[in-house]
């Protein structure tokens, strides 16, 4: 671990980043990096240049990927690990984690989120706002769980899925790598095809490629 953080992306997801970052109380320093070149600061902390700059910085700062898009948050991220970047996990102090709870690099734990005893999370994950995670959940690399979102005992969920904000997962269920799980649904058995699902209970709407559910 360095004293300092260097997070790309000064935006939206970047700033709440950042703020578990100063709360964490762990790095002497922080600063952005953004392909916008009209922002110069975000939160009173710099943008030192753009998200390819990132490797000039390898040796100085800690980084971490502050990008909401699962796949170009991997995209960067296996860059980063590939070049032998030091990627830490962020974890807001407000957060909750029970025992034997792992989490890989490159994810970030937001305030108020609850995490139950013997979960594993993976690399580049968002975990965000008050989403809960009950005990023996399996979370697969470059996964977001939305704000509020609710997944029950012994949930797998693959790869790069994503689960919308308010969205709720029965206990025992496995969801399916690369999906998009829409606002309020309720997935109460497997799914084991990728795409959009969206509903109560939760049904396949599409195959999920260029759309986005918000």
């Amino acid at each position: 671990m360095k004293n300092k953080l260097l997070i790309i992306g000064a935006s939206g997801h970047g700033k709440v980043v950042a703020d578990i970052a100063l709360k964490m109380n762990k790095w002497q320093s922080l600063a952005f990096l953004d392909d916008n070149e009209n922002i110069k600061t975000s939160m009173g902390i710099e943008v030192i240049g753009k998200s390819t700059d990132v490797f000039n910085h390898i040796q100085d700062y800690d980084i971490f990927v502050g990008i909401g898009n699962n796949s170009t948050r991997e995209k960067i991220q296996k860059k980063l690990e590939a070049e032998g970047a030091s990627i830490p996990s962020l974890i807001h102090p407000r957060a909750v984690i029970g025992e034997q709870v792992e989490l890989a690099s490159g994810t970030v734990v937001m305030a108020g989120v609850v995490i139950n005893c013997c979960t594993t999370i993976g690399k580049g994950c968002i975990i965000n706002t008050g989403a809960t995670i009950d005990h023996d959940n399996t979370i697969e690399d470059f996964v977001h769980i939305s704000p509020g979102a609710h997944l029950a005992g012994t949930v797998k969920v693959g790869h790069g899925s994503w689960l919308g904000i308010g969205s709720v997962v029965s206990n025992n269920v496995n969801i399916s790598k690369d999906c998009k799980i829409g606002a309020g649904a309720v997935v109460a058995k497997d799914i084991t095809e990728s795409g959009i699902y969206v509903g109560i209970p939760a049904r396949r709407v599409s195959n999920g490629k260029d759309s986005n559910i918000g």
